[in-house]
């Protein structure tokens, strides 16, 4: 389906996705190239929320720029199956070769601020990113391990208290929007 009809498609749980939802059809409506970096003042990502086959445990990194247990994910960089994107950077970001979607609907949708980093040793001015998230599935005994240019450390964290480790304030709302829908998924 394409990425458009997807987020006109989704259903906000919330005022502030519904107020995204509208500002991210906007930016379809301005810009020509919101799926690429290209666009410095707005772009999609994709990221996945991976849980394990007894949903009590959440697969998180550690990353690098933001010194924080985060969920894996990264840029579109044109892709428009961002159901893609998310599985390939949960393997690109853990070493986990086998990913299945839990479901192929979006869990959460967001507009999300970037503040202005050095990545590779350039610097990326701040900017927003367009999250489009995803419930995924990758086994315990799945082997992992990090991916050093971007994070620091790879884990199963408990999903009732990952949330204490998150230093990321922003994102735990938005981590604790997920799990509550997750939970319809047991």
């Amino acid at each position: 389906m394409e990425l458009r009809k997807q987020i006109e498609q989704f259903q906000p749980g919330n005022e502030q996705e519904q107020k995204d939802q509208e500002m991210i059809l906007n930016y379809f409506d301005t810009f020509d190239d919101i799926l690429t970096r290209k666009n410095e003042i707005v772009h999609f990502t994709s990221s996945g929320f991976v849980l394990n086959e007894t949903r009590d445990k959440v697969l998180m990194v550690y990353h690098n720029i933001y010194q924080s247990w985060a969920w894996t994910g990264g840029h579109a960089d044109g892709e428009q199956d961002l159901l893609q994107v998310a599985i390939r950077e949960v393997q690109e970001e853990t070493g986990a070769k086998h990913v299945k979607p839990i479901t192929e609907e979006i869990i959460a949708l967001d507009v999300l601020p970037v503040i202005g980093h050095v990545k590779r040793g350039k610097y990326v001015t701040a900017h927003l990113h367009i999250s489009v998230a995803y419930l995924l599935e990758v086994s315990e005994q799945e082997e992992i391990h990090i991916k050093a240019d971007e994070n620091s450390q790879v884990g199963w964290l408990p999903l009732d208290t990952f949330l204490d480790e998150v230093k990321e304030e922003h994102m735990k709302p938005i981590y604790q929007k997920v799990i509550t829908r997750a939970r319809q998924y047991h």
